[in-house]
């Protein structure tokens, strides 16, 4: 029974991203970012399912009721946060500048160089982003099903696949908008379930106000500023959020999604830590996540067909949006495709994201089998944004006095310091490292945390560093001052955030 309502869920959403998927009509700006038409609950409802993940579901729960509310909460807040920030600060002016992707930001604000470092570092952390949410599907289909983990991921990545491929953005806010009622109704169901049948007894010490895992180092609390950190910040640089933002009808519906989105994040997130430490004695994970072991062994199964379908919703309303940004960025930032029509008549860069979501969901599906964790993948991700991609997205919109020196050597000092003490450190956000561990006696478990910190902060310096010894020049200090190069059809922010998007073959202004 539990297995036909998923199913009947599953193919709910299918056949809504397949119905949609005409309103591509052959055209990668359809494809990419819904013609830059959709309305606040599209738009809301994109941003929310691409925070509603199974890391904030699935990832969440094990780490609320392993580390303490804090622990888990800090993926959905900080995700909720990020767009909070977002919507204060960003979303505005990066839905002026017409954009099809997040690095074509790069490429005006820095030249050709950033745009392609940035983007091979975006495509990374996507592939680990994705990665996370293929493991809950593995996890799900492993346990209610009876098919092996690897099937079950493979499984997962059929489905997103199955009406990502066709439909696009339009697909993906459409479903999302389904998924994410769905979500909403299982977080909460779940929450007055528990509630109402064992009580919300939270373990001293492991509560939302037991502050001490935010202020006690031996509580956890550099791990848990890591993670809201890493999220709240470094998640600004997303592609799958922007690629929203760029769809929106309009700026202030942009914004206005972001406020939205953020609060139905956390509406979703809290209730998940809070059932996980309702349960802790109640439910043994026995090494699998331990929201799959209380719905398999103890809800009812009307609730546990809900709240299931919800993890499922939230897994791939992230999954096909980080597949469709990641497959963009590739295409059209790594490749240099762009708007052309073949003999035929049919659009290029259509037809090569749609190829290119192939190998990006292959090398996803390598990280998800090779490392299968939730939470910590999704930090994993935003923590190497925060070190490498933040200052310089920041600061092009603070001022129009900055470089591509002064950025390279931001992402190389922000990076390089983290990817080191990454290395170094045996553990992981609470975990062991087992991802890339050189053994040593220099760093042991207590600085768990501290690289996230230490990585942006490199990365501010050598910025800010290298504009004091190499000033940009008057013909350096804005982008307009620059040799325009006419490279594709999306880009128009010439001058500034204030710029409105111009029909096709506007110029792209590059730093060489």
């Amino acid at each position: 029974m539990i297995i036909l309502g998923i199913a009947i869920s599953v193919f709910a959403v299918i056949g809504i991203g397949l119905l949609v998927s005409r309103k591509v009509d052959g055209d990668s700006v359809n494809f990419l970012v819904a013609g830059r038409s959709l309305g606040l609950p599209l738009v809301a409802a994109g941003l929310m399912g691409q925070a509603v993940d199974s890391n904030a579901t699935l990832g969440n729960t094990d780490l609320s009721g392993s580390l303490g509310f804090w622990a888990g909460a800090s993926l959905p807040l900080g995700l909720g946060l990020c767009l909070l920030l977002t919507g204060i600060f960003f979303a505005k002016p990066m839905n002026r500048m017409g954009l099809l992707t997040l690095p074509d930001f790069y490429r005006i604000k820095y030249g050709r160089g950033v745009e392609l470092a940035a983007s091979l570092l975006m495509i990374f952390s996507f592939c680990i982003l994705l990665a996370g949410n293929l493991v809950a599907g593995g996890y799900l289909f492993e346990r209610f099903l009876g098919i092996p983990y690897t099937a079950g991921v493979l499984l997962i990545v059929a489905i997103v696949l199955t009406y990502t491929v066709t439909g696009g953005m339009f697909s993906d806010a459409y479903t999302a908008l389904a998924q994410m009622v769905i979500t909403v109704i299982g977080s909460l169901a779940l929450l007055i379930w528990v509630g109402s049948t064992y009580g919300i007894n939270i373990p001293d010490g492991m509560g939302p106000f037991d502050l001490g895992q935010l202020s006690n180092t031996s509580e956890g609390a550099a791990i848990n500023w890591a993670t809201l950190i890493a999220l709240g910040i470094g998640d600004i640089v997303a592609i799958d959020f922007m690629q929203r933002i760029f769809s929106a009808r309009s700026p202030e519906i942009a914004r206005r999604a972001c406020f939205v989105g953020a609060a139905g994040t956390a509406v979703v997130g809290i209730p998940y830590a809070l059932v996980a430490l309702a349960t802790t004695d109640i439910v043994d994970a026995d090494g699998g996540p331990r929201l799959l072991a209380l719905l398999d062994e103890h809800a009812p199964a009307g609730l546990a067909i809900l709240v299931l379908s919800a993890i499922v919703a939230a897994s791939c309303s992230t999954a096909n949006g980080a597949i469709l940004g990641t497959a963009a960025v590739a295409t059209r930032n790594i490749a240099g495709r762009t708007e052309r029509t073949d003999a035929a008549g049919r659009d290029t860069l259509l037809r090569d994201v749609r190829l290119t979501m192939i190998p990006v969901a292959a090398v996803a599906i390598f990280f998800a089998i090779e490392v299968p964790q939730t939470g910590i993948l999704l930090t994993l991700a935003f923590d190497l944004m925060l070190a490498g991609l933040i200052v310089p997205f920041v600061a092009a919109h603070l001022t129009k006095r900055i470089t591509t020196a002064a950025a390279v050597a931001a992402m190389v000092a922000g990076l390089g310091v983290r990817l080191v003490l990454f290395a170094l450190t045996p553990t992981m956000y609470g975990v062991p490292n087992t991802v890339l561990y050189i053994d040593n006696s220099l760093i042991g478990p207590g600085f768990d945390g501290w690289p996230t910190f230490l990585g942006f902060l490199a990365s501010l310096v050598a910025f800010l560093v290298t504009l004091a010894v190499r000033p940009p020049r008057p013909a350096e200090t804005g982008p307009a001052t620059t040799k325009p190069t006419v490279t594709d059809t999306t880009a128009t922010e010439l001058a500034g955030p204030a710029a409105l998007p111009e029909p096709a073959a506007a110029p792209i202004v590059q730093h060489g």
